[in-house]
């Protein structure tokens, strides 16, 4: 792809379009960067700002590249009034796989990318292969072609929303890891939002892999296919806390900090993936002693009075909350949910909460949706309604006795009350903290 002299818009001020800004300014392209946001700041010498941006502007508008971030929807009268204008319309993820050479092991599912990726980045780096946490967790993938020695793989976290403006991306190896409801407030359908993450696979050969769950229903592929689970058949599975490689012990999960079976996949599918690109699988044993998952997933903030306290504030979905609540190794929960409506049907986690909880704190702009749905429940799990995150801490804390689990799993974004979901964790991690 070559860029010098062309017009380059980047849609979007934030992260990504800085660091897409930076890697075209590099090919020698005049860009500018458009925003609706009041004023752009941290922008590269020798890039354009146009802040409070609109439809109007990009009606107005004109270039031979349109890179669009992952946050807006590229099905949006603003990014097609800028698009009707372009020569061609990428997302961020795709302008940089252009210009990186080193290899790419692309990591997408519903849930459990991040501690993934980062398992991936740390195995390779162990065994003296340089790698990158890049894309939706990590670094800009753009920020890699510009450094002045690239790692030699790029472990890409993708989303749905980057794999959306995809047309060229040709990872080495796919991580699938499952698949469930999400973001339904972007899709119409529950298949949009499935179609938008196989896009992964579209230009993959046969002498790529895919690394998935089994019984995850992705379709027929050409590439070589691994599988892995806890709970079915697969080339890689658990048995006793030992994760197998087609029967023979390869990782003692004692070893390792990392709790609960969807660790153990998250682990399994890093295995697998880094044993494609050629890794030694005792030097991939080896650099998972001591890693911690990223703090929001799973995360054991303190023990208190017998009882612990699980921040898992990154489980934005039903699939994330569910597999928490398989995570807790059979101890009692008291569960704390709620948080911005997504269109998310959280009847069908039912038979679980039966299972696991009981008792259930909800909170939030859904809160009181929950506490219906949850009626069903009330004989055996009481549901309790609260105003807000502190109340719901004190609130589970005074249900919880010695031994059982306090788990803030909300199942849902964050947005109504909280910038994210860090910033809603952080805060529950403050409240628990003081207490006495």
């Amino acid at each position: 792809m070559h860029l010098k002299n062309k017009q380059v818009i980047v849609l979007g001020a934030g992260s990504s379009g800085r660091a897409a800004a930076a890697l075209a300014l590099r090919e020698g392209a005049d860009v500018s960067v458009h925003d609706s946001c009041e004023a752009i700041t941290g922008m590269p010498d020798g890039v354009t700002s146009v802040a409070q941006a609109s439809q109007a502007t990009g009606e107005s508008s004109c270039c031979d590249l349109l890179v669009i971030s992952p946050g807006i929807d590229g099905e949006s009268a603003f990014a097609k009034a800028y698009a009707g204008n372009a020569g061609e319309m990428i997302g961020e993820v795709e302008l940089a796989s252009r210009f990186y050479k080193g290899r790419i092991v692309a990591i997408t599912g519903t849930n459990g990318k991040t501690t993934t990726t980062e398992l991936v980045e740390r195995i390779l780096n162990h065994s003296g292969v340089s790698c990158r946490a890049c894309g939706n967790y990590g670094i800009p993938f753009s920020e890699l072609p510009v450094m002045e020695v690239p790692p030699e793989v790029a472990a890409l976290e993708v989303s749905s929303f980057q794999l959306e403006t995809m047309v060229t991306l040709h990872p080495d190896v796919v991580i699938w890891l499952n698949f469930s409801a999400d973001h339904m407030d972007r899709y119409a359908a529950l298949e949009d939002y499935k179609k938008a993450k196989l896009r992964v696979f579209e230009n993959l050969t046969d002498e790529d892999d895919v690394i998935v769950r089994a019984g995850e229903e992705i379709g027929e592929q050409v590439a070589t296919m691994h599988t892995f689970s806890t709970e079915a058949p697969a080339d890689y599975t658990l048995d006793d806390g030992w994760i197998l490689c087609r029967g023979e012990k390869m990782t003692d999960l004692s070893n390792t900090r990392l709790r609960g079976l969807h660790n153990a996949e998250n682990a399994m599918a890093a295995l697998a993936a880094c044993a494609s690109m050629g890794v030694d699988p005792v030097d991939a044993s080896e650099a998972l002693r001591g890693f911690a998952p990223p703090v929001h997933r799973c995360e054991l903030v303190r023990s208190l009075d017998g009882v612990e306290f699980i921040n898992d504030s990154k489980a934005t979905n039903l699939h994330a909350l569910d597999s928490a609540l398989r995570s807790q190794g059979g101890r009692p929960i008291v569960l704390i949910a709620g948080g911005k409506e997504k269109g998310l049907d959280y009847a069908e986690l039912i038979p679980r909460l039966k299972m696991t909880t009981k008792a259930i704190v909800v909170f939030g702009e859904i809160a009181h949706q929950l506490a219906d749905t949850f009626d069903s429940l009330s004989a055996s799990v009481p549901t309790a309604v609260v105003s807000t995150l502190e109340d719901a801490v004190q609130r589970a804390t005074s249900l919880a006795e010695h031994g059982d689990t306090i788990l803030f799993s909300p199942g849902t974004s964050s947005f109504d009350m909280f910038a994210g979901y860090e910033d809603r964790g952080d805060r529950f991690r403050c409240i628990v903290k003081k207490l006495t």
